[in-house]
């Protein structure tokens, strides 16, 4: 039987801190607008590991620091819900999944290397030759997903994207014996890449899908906290289980049962080469955060939206979003007998990849702009179409 509290509190007091680069020049003319404690609170949370179903790592984290400017609990499927005046009207929520695609070990052979499967949607021809962490009640282990030479395969082969069932994790274990002495079927797996930052303010890391919106959460609440026009109760949820069914959205709405909402989660940019525009439309990193609008988005909510990010001078796009968005923003919709609720996302490069890239500058001025929006709400707003 797997020790789950074992796995949490080995990976919690890893907490990433070894990946953290230095952090020297931050709040600079490079392009990042966030200071030394804002960028140790967002690289930590991004470091750290969180595959869904297994967040509290990364929820400990999110909850050490927004606590400080928010009361804060947790439900029973592990989601962190933060109140700012809750005695406010209307009750408004923001909500952004913490969790990060990943890999669980399902069986180990007679030479134990380990097999495994998706937890999350994957590009299975990228998923060779990367360097992993299996997260186990003992604590994180170090492994590689291997491959056969080229060298060895047919043309047929070669010209063929792996498949995960074909594919094994080698932790250096001489035989079943040692790797079941240290792994379990069911521990989460999860790549391991670093933070990085490049030129313009633009940064690198494995899962900003979607704790960079889980940080966006903790820092409105922290800026709302000191706010003096704030007239509702603002909820911010960092949600769990997102990619693989929205469930923690679908659970953390119903207990807080908001009036509005806004769900936070990144969405395709299309500024860089082998993007099509004609489908996707044209999303541009630096552009601002990319306001959906759709049939399962507020009207009411998409315009405030816009007239908040335009009395303040902020930038944003628009996203059309003709059906299901896949985000948290579906299940916090369709809670109870409805939610007002609206999509704001960050720009993002190489969605499920361990180097998705974003522009750090959309990040602030998204949450500039729901820190203004939540400003705006009233008692008597109607948020009916």
């Amino acid at each position: 039987m797997i020790d789950r509290r074992g796995f949490l509190g080995a990976a919690f007091a890893l907490g990433g801190s070894a990946c953290l680069r230095p952090l020297s020049a931050f709040g600079d003319e490079a392009g990042n607008p966030f200071d030394r404690k804002q960028m140790s609170f967002m690289q930590e949370m991004l470091t750290s590991p969180s595959p869904s179903g297994y967040e509290k790592p990364v929820q400990k984290i999110w909850e050490a620091y927004t606590s400080r400017y928010a009361e804060v609990r947790f439900d029973r499927l592990g989601n962190a819900i933060a109140t700012v005046n809750g005695g406010g009207k209307p009750r408004f929520m923001l909500a952004a999944h913490c969790d990060e695609i990943s890999f669980m070990v399902t069986f180990i052979d007679d030479n134990g290397f380990l097999y495994f499967a998706p937890m999350g949607g994957f590009d299975q021809g990228i998923i060779p030759g990367r360097r992993v962490q299996v997260h186990t009640s003992n604590g994180p282990l170090d492994g590689v997903i291997g491959k056969g030479p080229i060298h060895l395969m047919s043309q047929d082969a070669r010209n063929r994207p792996s498949q995960i069932k074909d594919l094994c994790i080698d932790i250096g274990a001489k035989d079943k014996d040692e790797a079941e002495s240290i792994v379990a079927v069911g521990d989460p797996v999860t790549y391991t890449y670093e933070y990085l930052e490049l030129r313009n303010g633009l940064a690198v890391a494995r899962g900003f899908d979607d704790r960079i919106g889980s940080f966006i959460v903790a820092e409105v609440m922290r800026r709302i906290s000191e706010s003096r026009k704030l007239k509702a109760s603002v909820y911010g949820v960092s949600t769990v289980q997102e990619e693989i069914g929205l469930r923690g959205a679908n659970a953390s709405a119903f207990g807080v049962d908001p009036d509005v909402a806004i769900a936070i989660d990144v969405t395709h940019a299309t500024d860089y080469p082998g993007m099509d525009k004609k489908q996707a439309g044209d999303i541009r990193l630096g552009g601002g955060g990319a306001v959906s609008r759709g049939p399962f988005l507020n009207p009411v909510v998409f315009d405030l939206i816009m007239e908040t990010a335009k009395k303040n001078n902020l930038p944003c796009q628009v996203e059309g979003a003709p059906g299901s968005t896949g985000t948290d923003a579906n299940a916090i919709q369709i809670t109870r007998a409805g939610v007002a609720t609206g999509l704001i996302s960050i720009p993002l490069r190489y969605m499920h990849t361990p180097v998705e890239t974003l522009a750090l500058i959309d990040v602030e001025n998204i949450i500039r702009m729901i820190v203004a929006f939540a400003e705006e709400l009233t008692p008597d707003m109607d948020f009916i179409p």
